[in-house]
């Protein structure tokens, strides 16, 4: 059967994009890819819709200059706000990570109170209650944003004292409200999801929005019919970053489990 070995393209604001990437890895592995960290511009969580939405129109331009075949915004900030700009301007499928976040938590809710914590433009934009509400309407959705945990697991900070701190500060009121679900609602944070786990406990369900959106790229690829040619020998991922490669690369490698050898820092402003 023909195929479309072309890569898939990957976009963050620094490396919590990579959790999306090790899932879509696992679950393709066939397929090569293409990653953008904005490292230079991070974080999107603090910045102005009508600046999240430039930076996301010249991330997703650098990633069809590579030549991609389909671009995922593994960004939940980028998602909430520009993922429609994106789809309707994009020559390739754009993937967000919302409606698939949304989605998992809305099915796996057994008392119908579902937790989302994100960055403040993602809690802002109230994105996942609207989505969540818009396929189980009468599931109550209490928010809290997380602002600290971007800059802690980028500076490597995942099993530091102070991030346990501050999970506790940000995580308690909602372990109190008694929520049985919680949407990781931001790709860095699945690195911190052991003590987000040890804050709330064993009887709530993580959704990791990240890796439910890597079940809606193969849906996506299948509908299309671009998977990668049966026996396709992948490329190596090519990543990309803006600015601090080299804390990026140390960052990655414990995220990845295993060192990145192919990295580059480019220019992406228009």
């Amino acid at each position: 059967m023909p195929g479309d070995a072309r890569p898939i393209g990957i976009f963050d604001s620094g490396v919590g994009g990579l959790t999306v990437y090790r899932a879509l890895r696992a679950r393709l592995p066939q397929e090569s890819f293409v990653y953008l960290g904005d490292t230079a511009r991070i974080p999107y969580g603090t910045r102005s819709p009508e600046t999240v939405c430039a930076y996301a129109r010249q991330d997703a331009a650098f990633l069809l200059a590579c030549g991609v075949k389909l671009i995922v915004i593994a960004c939940n900030t980028a998602s909430s706000v520009a993922l429609d700009l994106l789809q309707a301007n994009s020559p390739v499928p754009v993937v967000g990570v919302i409606e698939p976040g949304a989605r998992q938590a809305a099915a796996v809710t057994r008392c119908g109170h579902i937790g989302v914590i994100g960055t403040e433009a993602t809690m802002a934009s109230a994105a996942y209650p609207r989505a969540i509400r818009r396929i189980a309407p009468a599931v109550r959705v209490t928010s809290q944003s997380c602002p600290l945990f971007v800059p802690l697991v980028e500076e490597g900070w995942a099993q530091h004292p102070v991030t346990a701190t501050v999970a506790a500060e940000y995580l308690t009121p909602l372990r109190e409200a008694e929520v049985d679900t919680l949407v990781l609602g931001c790709t860095h944070y699945p690195v911190l999801e052991d003590v987000i786990r040890r804050v709330m406990g064993e009887g709530v369900t993580l959704v990791d929005s990240g890796a439910c959106a890597a079940e809606e790229v193969v849906a996506v690829l299948e509908q299309n019919a671009c998977f990668a040619p049966p026996g396709n020998l992948p490329a190596a991922t090519r990543f990309c970053v803006t600015d601090a490669s080299e804390r990026f690369r140390r960052v990655a490698t414990l995220c990845l489990g295993e060192e990145v050898t192919r990295l580059e820092k480019v220019r992406i402003e228009l």
